[in-house]
């Protein structure tokens, strides 16, 4: 065969190479590679394509640092979150307090870049929308909801009507009383238990309208304390008396007189309560913080609560002075209380107020438990002294029988409700504090 048909053989049963061309050359600059070494003359062949695998998206570089994760707006965030109150709110005052009810503080502002709670509820009552979630979409002018808003006693023409109102208790007090001294035997009885009845009716109606008024917050537990600590003051200290004397052998005495000056009492604790209320919005509207308003909110609490402690003095002067006061605060062999019954009707009074402010503004809880706490106290101390009687538990009523011999019955009830009225204080002075207590 010749080198020419050898040739041919050899050229028809030997495969043609791969053209360079068929390969790609690598796009970048990227590391050395296998298909760089098959560009080069004699290079290994380049291993079998793998499957393709899915392009990653281009990233676009455009110079700008990465979004945060997150809102980029947060207080549009709070106010999806609150729209019904920020919708419904008759100023930015009412929205701090929600937010401070929800947990907001001066702090937790500073994460919506504002300084104090009161900048961030501005900015929400600025942004309020115009809509609610219950379908209004007209709704009326914020100074018209404002009108609404406003108690109807509030006014000057709805404080005439609670006036006289807070004056009903001491006038059907009084009047009992009246009707007591001029009758006796069965008439006697029956006028008590018509006095008794429209006494609670008339302090039942002054705790439904006016600054006293705390529709759906009261406990009805309160309510059986507060009649127990009455009961207590009109014959409770009659009861200690005979106890430690060791009584009773008999019905012990009552003093009805001591009921008139908390009856005159309502007035006044009436007034407080409105003039604290109507402070602590003027606090508000000058607060910048939340420790401004507390600054404001707290002297005022314990200014009104002197005052009405003086008020509740005179009126038991006066009502000592034209009712005359029963027994000069004795009973029995012990001896007179200093000042007669002034210390356990002031204390008493002092502590019911602090109890109805507490209530009105959102804390029933806490007023319920030192309402609790007096007339528990009260009690125990009555049955200390009988269970002093039993063989080998005299010291069960030594403390009782100490105090009552050394200050008079009347000491006992004045410890117990002079210490529930300074716990209630204390709290008060904390809890009343808060914006979010006057919304």
């Amino acid at each position: 065969m010749s080198d020419r048909g050898a040739a041919r053989t050899t050229n028809a049963t030997t495969p043609a190479a791969p053209a360079v061309a068929t390969t790609p050359a690598p796009a970048g600059p990227g590391p050395w590679d296998s298909r760089s070494s098959a560009l080069l003359p004699g290079g290994p062949a380049p291993a079998a394509p793998a499957a393709p695998a899915v392009p990653a998206a281009p990233v676009a570089h455009t110079g700008r640092p990465a979004a945060r994760r997150g809102p980029a707006d947060p207080v549009k965030a709070l106010l999806h979150q609150h729209r019904e109150l920020c919708a419904r709110a008759v100023d930015p005052l009412e929205i701090a307090a929600g937010l401070e009810a929800h947990g907001i503080t001066d702090r937790t502002a500073a994460r919506f870049r504002h300084r104090d709670v009161f900048s961030l509820a501005e900015e929400l009552y600025a942004r309020a929308p115009d809509t609610t979630a219950d379908g209004i979409t007209e709704p009326r002018p914020r100074e018209a909801r404002a009108a609404e808003a406003r108690a109807p006693w509030a006014g000057p023409s709805g404080w005439g009507r609670w006036t006289a109102l807070a004056l009903l208790p001491g006038a059907v007090c009084s009047l009992t009383l009246l009707g007591l001294d001029h009758s006796g035997g069965q008439r006697c009885l029956a006028i008590g238990l018509a006095g008794a009845l429209a006494l609670a009716g008339a302090l039942s109606a002054c705790l439904r309208r006016g600054p006293l008024r705390a529709e759906g917050r009261t406990r009805p537990a309160a309510t059986v304390w507060v009649y127990g600590l009455l009961a207590y003051l009109l014959c409770g200290d009659g009861l200690l008396a005979a106890l430690v004397s060791g009584g009773p052998d008999g019905p012990w005495p009552a003093s009805p007189a001591l009921l008139v000056a908390p009856a005159f009492a309502v007035l006044p604790a009436a007034w407080c309560a409105h003039l604290f209320s109507a402070g602590a919005r003027r606090g508000l509207a000058g607060s910048r913080a939340l420790a401004d308003f507390a600054a404001v909110a707290r002297p005022l609490l314990l200014t009104l609560a002197a005052l009405f402690a003086a008020a509740l003095t005179c009126l038991y002067l006066l009502a000592a002075a034209v009712f005359g006061e029963e027994n000069g605060g004795a009973h029995g062999a012990l001896a007179p209380t200093p000042g007669g019954a002034l210390a356990p009707t002031v204390t008493l009074g002092t502590l019911l107020l602090l109890a109805r402010l507490l209530t009105v503004h959102g804390f029933p809880g806490a007023a319920a438990t030192g309402l609790a706490a007096a007339f528990a106290l009260e009690v125990l101390s009555c049955a200390s002294v009988l269970a002093g009687r039993l063989p080998g538990c005299d010291a069960l009523a030594v403390p009782v029988r100490a105090a009552a011999e050394a200050w008079g019955a009347a000491a006992v009830p004045a410890l117990a409700c002079g210490a529930a009225a300074l716990g209630l204080l204390a709290h008060a002075t904390v809890a009343l504090s808060r914006a979010s207590a006057h919304t």
